[in-house]
């Protein structure tokens, strides 16, 4: 009896380590990822605080400032130890922005090179259109008419702020009529040079290629008085100008309409630097990106991997519930099936960059290419479809994750009793209609799951859209206020990509960093919204069909 207890003492035991072992691995990968989390998440978020402005003194005999400088501005990023440096050197990362004057806007000094740092509070962070932002101390204003207010005056910062409100409603009305009427006119005058070709070896037409050249000239004049109301915007816009020195002497007159911003970062309590990292958040995401990708927002960038990701999911979800339901409802059990199974299963491994010379081949040139011969002749050479676009990104995306869908779309057809299948069968239901009003309803649960391992997937997916269409910059949205309304050939940009170009093609890498971790963060961020929205229906459905059925 006791050798019997001792042997089940043992048996347990030898059971113990596998659990511990399979537990630490559990442990160890759910730790690895939350710290990734928490590293991408505080570089993410640093971006948008406010940082100090301080004055650095080197001694006289040090090269290391900007340009040879020994006294400039600066904000420090981060103190690390000197990479090579066998005593334990350290050195400050700082942002010098003003790359027009200073070179760079990013720079390294040895600590031992300085002798002095102070905050100056009246320092001033002026966030440009170009060269980078400006560490300056201000010393006048002058107004769209002319007025002078001194740096000294107690209306200065007033006076700066409503310039620059003025300076942006300009920008905005600029822009607006550039990407509206402007932009009308030169679709217009495009569609117009189109018409006339078709036109041209026609002697028969020579009325209507007269009507299309009055019309021609009539857009000319239009265009010409756009111009000129542009252009008068700009001249409004220059008027107001800002007078500064830089933190390391040089004078400079900067016209407000090139601002975006200021702030004065040492003189800000704590309640100022909260209130501007939110608004500076909110206007990462809602700005175009400027200077190479290097600055400003990413609206486009979400915009583009949004669309993408919903054309992608509108493709994946029929495709795969049709699949799903003919492999488990309606094929004959066989090797056949068997096969078509195995393969679905593979091509969830087929590695990514496949799906793209796929998509490329199959979706560009010959699908592409064939809309373009049939619908779009008259503008051949260059192609409409026959290049990448958003469509070809999403039908690649589509094709690359609908074995998920289609497996876990079966799966939870499996799953189904196949009691109350028969039930339904035996109280006179056609095996479509049981298919169509129990079984599909009860099972949507499962093919919610399935799309969103889709929308997962194809949202950090980056090799393939290479091929199909994305790029590093697209100045149009896929959707716009010129008919059609919706551009699918248009390419576009994507957060995958944004970050694989700002980390890996930029040649100022250090410039991209902070940009790299906070669209990274923004990733994560709509890759959670999506999965929480996909969520949330899957949650409703089963609510509402698990009552409902049977």
């Amino acid at each position: 009896m006791n050798q019997q207890n001792h042997n089940k003492v043992t048996k347990k035991r030898s059971g113990v380590l596998p659990v511990w072992l399979l537990g630490a691995g559990l442990a160890t990968g759910l730790l690895m990822i939350g710290l990734l989390f928490v590293i991408i998440i505080m570089n993410g978020l640093a971006v948008f605080w406010p940082r100090e402005v301080v004055l650095i003194t080197l001694h006289h005999e040090s090269g290391a400032g900007p340009g040879g400088r020994t006294e400039f501005g600066a904000s420090i990023l981060d103190q690390r130890s000197i990479s090579g440096s066998s005593e334990g050197s350290e050195e400050y990362y700082l942002y010098v922005g003003s790359d027009e004057v200073l070179g760079d806007k990013f720079h390294y000094i040895p600590l031992e090179d300085v002798i002095d740092l102070s905050k100056p509070k009246a320092a001033m962070v002026a966030e440009r259109y170009a060269h980078g932002s400006a560490l300056l101390i201000p010393e006048s204003l002058e107004d769209e008419n002319g007025a002078i207010v001194m740096a000294n005056s107690p209306q200065f910062n007033e006076a700066l702020k409503k310039a620059i409100s003025n300076s942006a409603e300009k920008r905005k009305a600029l822009h607006d009529l550039e990407s509206g009427d402007i932009a009308k006119v030169n679709r217009a005058l495009e569609m117009l040079a189109i018409n006339e070709r078709k036109l041209l070896n026609n002697s028969t037409q020579s009325t209507q290629l007269e009507e299309l050249r009055k019309e021609r000239t009539a857009l000319e004049k239009r265009h010409e008085s756009l111009a000129a109301i542009a252009q008068s915007l700009r001249d409004e816009a220059n008027q107001a100008k800002l007078y500064y020195r830089l933190l390391s002497g040089e004078a400079i007159t900067q016209p407000i309409q090139e601002i975006l911003s200021v702030h004065q970062p040492n003189a800000m309590g704590i309640f100022d630097k909260i209130w501007y990292f939110i608004t500076h958040f909110i206007k990462y995401a809602l700005d175009d990106p400027r200077e190479g990708n290097t600055e400003g927002g990413i609206f486009p960038i979400i915009v583009g991997t949004f669309v993408l990701t919903i054309l992608m999911s509108i493709v994946v979800m029929p495709l795969g519930v049709i699949a799903a339901i003919y492999l488990r409802e309606y094929a004959r059990p066989g090797p056949i099936v068997q096969f078509v199974r195995i393969a679905v299963s593979n091509l969830a491994g087929v590695p990514s960059i496949v799906y793209g010379v796929f998509g490329l081949g199959f979706f560009v040139y010959f699908l592409g290419g064939h809309i373009d011969t049939l619908f779009f002749s008259d503008r051949l050479p260059s192609p409409t479809f026959g290049t990448g676009g958003i469509i070809w990104a999403a039908l690649t995306l589509a094709l690359l994750t609908v074995p998920v869908v289609i497996v876990a779309t079966e799966e939870s057809l499996a799953a189904f009793p196949q009691g109350i299948r028969e039930a339904s069968l035996a109280c006179g239901a056609s095996r479509f209609q049981t298919l169509i009003r129990i079984i599909l309803p009860a099972s949507a649960p499962g093919m919610i799951t399935g799309l969103v391992l889709a929308i997962a997937r194809a949202a950090g997916e980056v090799a393939p859209l290479m091929l199909v269409g994305v790029v590093a910059f697209a100045p149009d949205l896929p959707f716009d206020q010129i008919a059609p309304y919706v551009h699918l050939d248009r390419k576009f940009m994507h957060m995958g990509y944004h970050i694989y170009s700002l980390g890996f093609l930029t040649q100022d890498s250090e410039a991209a960093k902070p940009m790299v971790f906070a669209t990274t963060f923004l990733l994560i961020m709509l890759v959670v919204v999506l999965n929480i929205g996909a969520m949330l229906l899957r949650d409703k459905m089963r609510k509402r069909y698990s009552s409902e059925t049977f």
